[in-house]
């Protein structure tokens, strides 16, 4: 037998670019289906574990899936924001703790997450290194965030303007890092965490300013009215806070009526949740209240359709694959009729012959079904990290 899978091995080895092309086309075949059974798996796995962890939403009145994805998964808000308003009136019910999040801006595609210190306990997100945010200015990165950054405790990042025409309003804000979080395979891992108040900071709504009053400041004064000192262009506003200057930072207007792009509502217990979902059925309100598991089935349901479609279309494509494949094999022999004629000649009987041509199939298909094995196995130990880039 070991001279038939020469023969055939020399064959296939002589006929590198055939062989190659066969080889590849088929491993195709059999690997897209296979990887795709994976990521969907994996995509849908990871999208309820994370709604499962998140049991109600709150945010203005428009699409859930986009509530649902930005506040799960620090997607840029596509949805007006809610007034801080909000945040109270939930936590007046005495049903649920009401954790704002905002999302508007970032540092250097890593999403800026605006909140509250319950957002750490309820996600049991704790620090591989430093501590959690105290004062305005500080963030906390998500282990991704601190490689992508390239930034450790005790560095600064700057946010990033909110668009390229943000010429008012808005300003780069220089932060201190001041701890970096354990990875936890989650969103998380990819986001810079400060204080709600400081992404109010980065958005216009408090100030900084020079003490135009103090020695050495004369050149900031445009003018003296009685007790007013009216200070001039060049007094601009800080873009770092730090302990010489946290003091002279003011809001403009009321807290109350700023911006929070969600509101993740943890409810005290199953009954609670339902109560609290009824408050938010009235119709013509400015607010939705969605639950995320009931938003994610829907996708997954989504997503298991569009496998099968496609996954009906690479069986066709595979049928016409291995009909190729066949078609390939059946001229080949056509064209190698002198060489068995030769092998007959010397003495080879039909089952010998046949049995080097059936031995060419199999290792072009063992190779095939090897290499195809070994991607899917790679697209299934990094689903995770592939359906991330998704």
């Amino acid at each position: 037998m070991s001279d038939v899978l020469f023969l055939a091995w020399s064959y296939l080895r002589f006929n590198r670019g055939k062989t190659a092309v066969l080889i590849s086309s088929i491993s195709l075949i059999l690997f897209l289906p296979a990887a795709l059974q994976v990521v969907v798996r994996e995509g849908a796995r990871t999208l309820t574990a994370r709604a499962d962890s998140s049991p109600l939403l709150v945010g203005s009145v428009g699409s859930g899936v986009d509530l649902t994805l930005g506040a799960l998964y620090f997607r840029e808000p596509t949805l007006e924001p809610m007034t801080y308003t909000e945040v109270g009136r939930l936590g007046d019910t005495g049903l649920a703790t009401a954790i704002p999040l905002h999302l508007r801006y970032n540092v250097r595609g890593r999403r800026i997450v605006g909140t509250t210190l319950d957002y750490f306990e309820y996600r049991e997100l704790v620090p591989a290194a430093g501590r959690t945010f105290a004062v305005l200015g500080e963030c906390v990165l998500g282990a991704e965030a601190s490689r992508g950054l390239d930034a450790a405790v005790g560095d600064h990042v700057l946010s990033s303007p909110a668009g390229a025409f943000d010429v008012a309003g808005t300003f780069p804000l220089k932060m201190k890092v001041v701890g970096v979080l354990a990875p936890t395979g989650t969103a998380d891992d990819d986001a810079v965490f400060v204080d709600l108040k400081t992404a109010w900071v980065i958005a216009g709504l408090a100030h900084g300013h020079t003490d135009v009053t103090a020695p050495g400041a004369e050149s900031g004064v445009l003018a003296v009215e009685g007790d007013n000192v009216v200070a001039n262009a060049s007094v601009l506003s800080y873009t770092e806070i730090t302990a010489d200057n946290i003091d002279s930072f003011h809001f403009h207007g009321s807290p109350e009526g700023f911006p929070v792009d969600a509101i993740l509502a943890v409810p005290r217990d199953r009954k609670s949740g339902v109560m609290l979902r009824g408050r938010y059925e009235e119709p013509g309100g400015s607010v939705q209240m969605v639950v995320p598991r009931a938003v994610v089935d829907d996708l997954v349901e989504t997503m298991f359709s569009i496998r099968d479609a496609v996954f009906a279309v690479s069986v066709g494509l595979g049928l016409a694959t291995i009909a190729t494949a066949i078609l390939v094999f059946a001229l080949s022999i056509r064209l190698r009729r002198r060489e068995l004629d030769t092998m007959r000649k010397i003495g080879a009987s039909g089952g010998r012959m046949r049995a080097v041509l059936a031995t060419e199939v199999l290792l072009v298909v063992f190779v095939s079904v090897t290499i195809a094995t070994a991607l899917t196995a790679v697209v299934g130990r990094y689903g995770g990290a592939i359906v991330g880039l998704l």
